[in-house]
């Protein structure tokens, strides 16, 4: 009998992720700041795309033609069933590489995006799928690809083998994978009880076996239990790529483009001292020890003049998608937590607080009596961005042009909500793509919608889809047991929500 898995894990289904890198939108910015000229997208495609969350919202959001392929057929089944509920442009399969990627009925893309999945598969996969870029990718066309890379990974490569021969060897007959991944973690934390030289010398590994038992375990077995897992120094991935003709343009990952929160004066000298711009890049990841890259590739990269680049970086919109309270003023970044300098961020973020669009040009004009000039803006947008409190937003007419299909493929998750936790977003058509929206507060919309109109009538609904189910709230990590008390912590959390989090998600259009 064939084995269909290829060794990939294929009992337990991924997680219900959505992934914003992969939203085409989302690359303008970055390949602006990097001085590169950005394509125009039409025509998309993923590789790999699990349950399809990525893929579907983006079809739907966008108004782009979208193709993707996930060998999962139960993962290509959810996602194809979101692609039918929001009537988006999405042809979704569940071929294998080796299928999908010879066909020949496919158009040629200007985008293609693969999330995570270049670690999981074999070389042939690999070549494979860098023959379709080759071939499928258009002049001028960008390829996002993110990957588990090392320096950041070297510790944890022997761990990663001994969890997965504890899970094939020492895993009793019948076991699903779930409870092999249990049983590996707990032996590899009681290896590490016993103060091996190994733990010795990487003290880090125990903290991470810890942090891993605490984590899904759908995620697990995708991230760690596959039959081939190979994360790539930034080399190895450029000797991958060099032959379908693509070059390095960024990192999609927004808070990669501010030094000032990842490299160390010394460091940035340092690097800048490095010529060759592919061997400053991999040098870089050991300053950083980078763990997982998000790299833009393109085919047939071609720089803006000064004057293209700062009018384009100027028409940029952006607006505010998070309460204007809860945005803390401190990122993230391989140096750890810096603080925001708040002579900039404050009024940049008070001007954004009423929800509305603006570019980075209007919001440099109406601070000209702040002494902050574009370049503070920029970085700033970017740091806002990257922390996820700031999206990059599309013109009004794109974005009337997608709410029809947004609408209806919200309405389909509000509705899943009812009998699942499982999917925390919907999709907004100014974004391009998902906002996070917990499985109370998509209640609280779905009654919103059949005419309920107070937070307790939002609240009553919620509580009788819950109580069907005998399912119960928690509060300060205990289970809230009576009807009474279930239904006054749902009124209180509606009308949080009314009060916050719905004028935003009105102004993003995902209502």
């Amino acid at each position: 009998m064939t084995d269909w898995t290829a060794g990939y894990v294929a009992d337990i289904g991924y997680t219900y992720g959505y992934y914003t890198e992969l939203n085409p939108l989302r690359l303008r910015l970055p390949l602006l700041a990097a001085g590169i000229v950005f394509p125009e997208i039409d025509t998309a495609c993923e590789l790999g795309f699990g349950q399809g969350m990525s893929i579907g919202m983006h079809a739907a959001a966008s108004g782009r033609r979208w193709y993707g392929t996930d060998f999962n057929p139960a993962q290509a089944g959810f996602a194809q069933e979101m692609a039918a509920a929001s009537g988006a442009q999405a042809y979704l399969f569940d071929q294998a590489f080796a299928e999908f990627c010879t066909r020949n009925d496919l158009p040629d893309f200007d985008y293609i995006g693969l999330h995570g999945i270049w670690s999981w598969i074999s070389d042939e996969n690999r070549a494979l799928i860098a023959d379709f870029i080759h071939r499928r990718l258009k002049v001028g066309g960008v390829l996002y690809i993110s990957y588990n890379t090392q320096p950041g990974w070297t510790t944890m490569l022997p761990m990663r083998e001994l969890l997965t021969e504890h899970a094939e060897v020492m895993g009793a007959s019948g076991q699903g994978i779930s409870s092999r991944i249990d049983a590996a973690l707990d032996f590899a934390e009681r290896m590490l009880a016993t103060n091996p030289l190994y733990g010795r010398v990487n003290p880090q590994v125990a903290e991470r076996i810890k942090r891993m038992k605490e984590q899904n375990r759908n995620y697990l077995a995708h991230e760690y239990f596959n039959r081939d897992w190979h994360p790539m120094s930034f080399s190895r991935m450029r000797e991958w790529l060099m032959p379908a003709k693509l070059s390095y343009a960024c990192s999609a990952h927004y808070v990669d483009h501010v030094d000032a929160v990842n490299l160390s004066e010394g460091q940035q000298q340092f690097l800048r001292d490095i010529a060759d711009p592919m061997f400053r890049e991999m040098t870089r990841d050991f300053m950083c020890n980078t763990q997982f890259r998000r790299d833009y590739w393109i085919k047939g990269a071609r720089k803006y003049d000064a004057i293209e680049r700062i009018e384009h970086l100027r028409n940029q919109r952006i607006m505010l998608q998070n309460v204007r309270d809860a945005v803390e003023l401190k990122a993230s970044g391989a140096l750890g937590e810096a603080k925001l300098n708040e002579g900039v961020y404050v009024p940049i973020l008070d001007l954004l607080a009423d929800y509305k669009p603006r570019t980075l040009g209007q919001i440099e004009q109406a601070l000209q009596g702040k002494s902050i000039v574009f370049a503070q803006v920029l970085q700033a947008a970017m740091i806002l961005i990257g922390k996820g409190d700031v999206g990059v937003v599309q013109e009004d007419a794109a974005a009337a042009k997608a709410r029809r299909s947004t609408d209806k493929l919200n309405l389909h998750l509000m509705n899943k909500s009812r009998g699942s936790n499982d999917i925390v977003y919907l999709a907004s058509p100014l974004t391009g793509g998902a906002i996070t929206v917990n499985r109370f507060q998509q209640l609280f919309l779905l009654a919103r919608s059949q005419g309920k109109k107070s937070p307790a009538e939002w609240a009553q609904l919620s509580w009788q889809y819950l109580a069907a189910l005998n399912q119960r709230l928690t509060k300060e990590g205990k289970t809230i047991e009576s009807a009474e008390e279930n239904l006054a912590e749902l009124t209180r959390q509606a009308s949080e929500f009314a009060d916050k989090r719905l004028p935003i998600l009105m102004a993003l259009q995902v209502v």
